[in-house]
């Protein structure tokens, strides 16, 4: 394990950060972040901590083992861990430098979730790493600052991070190229923003374009990051609540505009997917108008 500041193996410039309770339970929030430069090859490891790890590699190069996988790490190469499995990175002989950040929020688990599900790995090497070096300056000044509304400003910069990281994430080119040679669905999704308010089904669909069903469920999601009902559920519920919002159609009406002709299911698709039912949504929003 290295020292916490400087030693015979590393100097390490960092923060270790401690947010207000506010902060702790309703942000994004920071528990550590720094710069690190090995002055002899060594090793860092944990295991179980409530943390998340971003780290960019400045320059040198070293291997991070994760979940039982071992990733060689050069200059510009990135990582982003769920630190409540075992980790440990090491630097090799030239040794290296890198730029980390540890933090926490009670909506991280999720968000990791979905990092994981749109193809985001362990490691990764963004087209710009500068754009990520520069982000995590930042975040080490506003941690240094005496900036009494630090905690939102450190959130602000964190958020960021995780949406440059969701960039990352998305790799359909990958699936797309497995096996035999796969079409665009641009056409079909070009379709639904056209048809939505039709009766829609996979079937449907599929025969419409001779696609095999099952393909165009499949790839749909691979190219657009969302099932096809999930998506036509978005068009549609989008299209409803400008009518509720700008026009005198009863709830039902709306319904059917969209594509929807049963009320009831109609009510229980737009609270799945807002929380609230369409006239508690007319309510609120025309209120406010």
């Amino acid at each position: 394990m290295e020292p916490l500041f400087q030693g015979t193996l590393v100097n390490a410039n960092r923060i270790i950060y401690t947010p207000s309770g506010f902060a702790r339970t309703n942000l994004l929030h920071l528990q550590e972040t720094g710069e690190l430069e090995a002055i002899k090859p060594h090793t860092s490891s944990r295991n179980n901590l409530a943390s998340y790890l971003f780290l960019l590699i400045i320059r040198g190069s070293g291997t991070l083992t994760y979940n039982g996988t071992s990733y060689g790490l050069k200059a510009g190469d990135c990582a982003f861990i769920d630190c409540k499995k075992a980790y440990s990175h090491r630097s090799s002989k030239e040794t290296w430098t890198l730029k980390w950040v540890h933090f926490y929020g009670s909506n991280m688990n999720g968000i990791y979730e979905k990092y994981a599900q749109r193809g985001g790995r362990a490691v990764f090497h963004p087209e710009k790493p500068q754009v990520f070096a520069d982000l995590l300056e930042q975040l080490f000044r506003i941690a240094g600052s005496e900036d009494y509304i630090r905690d939102m400003r450190i959130c602000e910069k964190l958020t960021s991070l995780l949406t440059l990281l969701m960039a990352e994430s998305w790799h359909p080119e990958d699936k797309v190229r497995v096996g035999a040679k796969r079409q665009s669905l641009l056409h079909v999704k070009d379709y639904l923003d056209q048809n939505y308010r039709e009766r829609i089904t996979l079937d449907g669909l599929a025969g419409h374009f001779f696609i095999n069903k099952f393909y165009l469920a499949r790839i749909f999601k691979d190219q657009f990051g969302l099932s096809i009902n999930n998506y036509l559920s978005q068009i549609r519920i989008t299209h409803a609540k400008r009518l509720l919002r700008f026009s005198d159609m009863t709830v039902e009406q709306v319904g059917h505009q969209c594509g929807i002709d049963e009320p009831a299911y109609f009510a229980r698709v737009f609270k799945k997917v807002e929380g609230i039912t369409p006239g508690e949504f007319r309510r609120m929003w025309q209120a406010i108008e």
